[in-house]
C-alpha cells in the first residue's frame, strides 16, 4: 500500500510539472503577410446571354390550315427551302378567276382598239363627226384601263397565292415550331423561329457607373461555362456599348460578337460571362489604379461568408469579410474590406484556434 501511494504521488508531481512547462511555453507566432498594392487595372465579370445576330420569327401572312410541315426543331435549312405549306385552294381559285377576267378584258381591248382604228380612218375622210370620234377614243381608253386594272388584280392574286408556301429567308437552324400539322394559320401568327448559327454574340447588362470606367477600346473576354474547359474561354474583338441607358435598371447593354467557329454547341440562350478590364477606383493610401492582393491560402470560406483573418493592433487575428476579385498566379484581388499594409494571416486554421 505504501509503495502504491508513493507511485501515485510521483505521477501527480510529474503531471503538474508538465502542465507548468506547457503553460510557460510561448505560443507559436502566426504566419502573416501584408496586403500588397500593385498598380494596374481590375477585371470585373458580368453575367450575360448568348444571342443570335440574325434571328427571325416567321409568321403567317394569309389564313388557312397547315397542310404540310417539312421541318422540326433543330433542323438546318438552306435559303429558299420550303418550310411549310398552307391550304391555298381558295387562293388558287381566285387567281384562276382573275386570269379569266384578264383574258376577257384583253378581248374587249382588242375589239375597242380595232373600232378606234376604224373610226380614225372614217374621221380622216370626214364620214363621221368629231363627237363620234371622241366617243370611240373614250371607249378605247376605258377598255385599256380596265384591262390594266384586271391584270394588276391577277398579279396580286398570284402573289397572294404564293404566301401559302413559306420558305426560309436565309440559311439557319430552326429553333422553335409552335404549330402542328392541321393547325389554323392566321395573319401574324408565328409559324416558326429561325436563327443563323454563324453569327452569335453575347449581351450583358452593365451598370452605368461601370460603363463610365470602361476604356475607349475595351478588349473583352468571354467565358462560356457550359462548354468544356478547353472551349470555355474565347477572346473576341472589341465590344459594342449601346448609347442608351435602361430607365428602370440604369444599366447599359454591352455586346461582344463571338468569332466564327468557336463551337458547334453554342446556341442562343446559353449562359455566358463577360470579363471587362476596368480602371479601379483609387483607395486612400494607394496609387491611382492600385489593386490589393493576398495569397490564395489566406482566404476563408464558411458557407456564404468569404473573409480573411486580419491582425488587429494587439496582434490577435480577427475574421473580416471581404469581396474577392480575379485570382491569378496564386494571389487573389481584394476589391473591398481590406486596407493596404494590413497584416493578413496566411494560415487560417491556426488563426481559428487562437482565443
Amino acid at each position: 500500500m505504501r509503495h502504491t501511494s508513493y507511485t501515485l504521488c510521483f505521477a501527480a508531481v510529474a503531471l503538474m510539472a508538465s502542465l507548468t512547462a506547457s503553460a510557460q511555453t510561448p505560443p507559436q507566432p502566426l504566419k502573416a503577410t501584408a496586403a500588397v498594392a500593385a498598380a494596374g487595372t481590375t477585371t470585373s465579370a458580368f453575367d450575360g446571354v448568348v444571342e443570335a445576330v440574325r434571328q427571325t420569327v416567321i409568321a403567317a401572312q394569309v389564313p388557312g390550315a397547315v397542310i404540310q410541315l417539312d421541318v422540326k426543331v433543330g433542323d438546318r435549312v438552306k435559303a429558299g427551302q420550303v418550310l411549310l405549306r398552307i391550304d391555298a385552294r381558295a387562293a388558287e381559285q381566285n387567281a384562276a378567276a382573275s386570269d379569266a377576267q384578264v383574258q376577257a378584258a384583253r378581248s374587249s381591248l382588242d375589239l375597242a382598239t380595232k373600232d378606234f382604228e376604224r373610226q380614225q380612218r372614217l374621221f380622216q375622210k370626214n364620214y363621221i363627226s368629231q363627237a363620234a370620234m371622241e366617243r370611240a377614243e373614250s371607249a378605247y381608253k376605258s377598255a385599256q384601263a380596265q384591262a390594266n386594272a384586271l391584270l394588276a388584280q391577277a398579279s396580286a392574286s398570284r402573289t397572294q397565292s404564293g404566301y401559302h408556301v413559306v420558305r426560309a429567308p436565309f440559311a439557319g437552324v430552326v429553333s422553335e415550331v409552335p404549330v402542328s400539322l392541321g393547325d389554323m394559320a392566321m395573319p401574324g401568327r408565328p409559324l416558326l423561329t429561325l436563327y443563323d448559327p454563324t453569327a452569335l454574340r453575347v449581351t450583358a447588362a452593365v451598370p452605368q457607373s461601370v460603363a463610365a470606367r470602361m476604356p475607349a477600346d475595351p478588349k473583352l473576354r468571354i467565358e462560356l461555362p457550359g462548354l468544356p474547359s478547353a472551349s470555355a474561354w474565347v477572346v473576341p474583338g472589341n465590344g459594342q456599348l449601346l448609347p442608351t441607358v435602361d430607365a428602370a435598371t440604369h444599366t447599359v447593354q454591352l455586346r461582344a460578337e463571338l468569332p466564327g467557329g468557336v463551337s458547334t454547341t453554342v446556341a442562343p440562350g446559353m449562359f455566358a460571362r463577360l470579363w471587362l478590364p476596368l480602371a479601379r477606383s483609387d483607395a486612400p493610401g494607394t496609387a491611382p489604379g492600385a489593386l490589393l492582393s493576398v495569397p490564395m491560402e489566406a482566404v476563408v470560406r464558411r458557407a456564404e461568408l468569404t473573409g480573411l483573418y486580419v491582425l488587429n493592433p494587439q496582434g490577435k487575428p480577427v475574421l473580416r469579410q471581404v469581396r474577392l476579385g480575379r485570382a491569378t498566379d496564386g494571389r487573389v484581388e481584394i476589391l473591398s474590406g481590406l486596407m493596404p499594409g494590413e497584416q493578413v494571416v496566411t494560415d487560417p486554421q491556426s488563426a481559428a484556434r487562437v482565443r
